[in-house]
């Protein structure tokens, strides 16, 4: 559990990545998105970059919070509203399953079924495409600028 866990350095780099992959499915570069998930190393020896189990839990930890009403910058009742975006996506199944664990503040919690039914790498794509999804969802609902806001809550 401790390298879902990232700290210092190594959360920061996962936090960075995170956001540039949620602008770029805000953005509809869906190619761009799914380049920067590829690029995802398992593991990170110096931690110099982003892992794979570091944005797992970060993703994971963020939509538990804002989905389950327990971070009170998050808009009242997000959850309900948050949809996945149109289209078919990797990691569609391990996001729907991840939206709904979240909005009871389970996600993290359930990590390992996750991956043992969806696979590390759909769980990946699931999580950064959940998160996608409520960011824009809370951008929607606060009118701030999606990538205003990205900036702001992904931390």
């Amino acid at each position: 559990m401790s390298r879902f866990t990232p700290v210092r350095p190594a959360r920061e780099h996962a936090v960075v990545l995170l956001r540039r992959i949620v602008e770029a499915i805000a953005a509809d570069d869906t190619t761009h998105a799914a380049a920067l998930l590829d690029s995802v190393p398992p593991e990170s020896p110096d931690n110099a970059t982003a892992t794979v189990a570091g944005c797992i839990g970060v993703a994971l930890g963020l939509l538990d919070e804002w989905l389950s009403g327990h971070d009170p910058r998050a808009p009242g009742g997000l959850a309900p509203h948050v949809a996945l975006p149109a289209g078919h996506w990797a990691g569609e199944r391990a996001a729907t399953d991840i939206l709904a664990l979240a909005r009871k503040a389970r996600a993290f919690r359930s990590l390992d079924t996750l991956l043992i039914r969806q696979g590390g790498k759909h769980v990946l794509y699931g999580s950064a495409l959940a998160l996608a999804a409520a960011t824009q969802t809370w951008a929607r609902t606060s009118g701030t600028p999606a990538r205003e806001l990205t900036r702001t809550v992904i931390r």
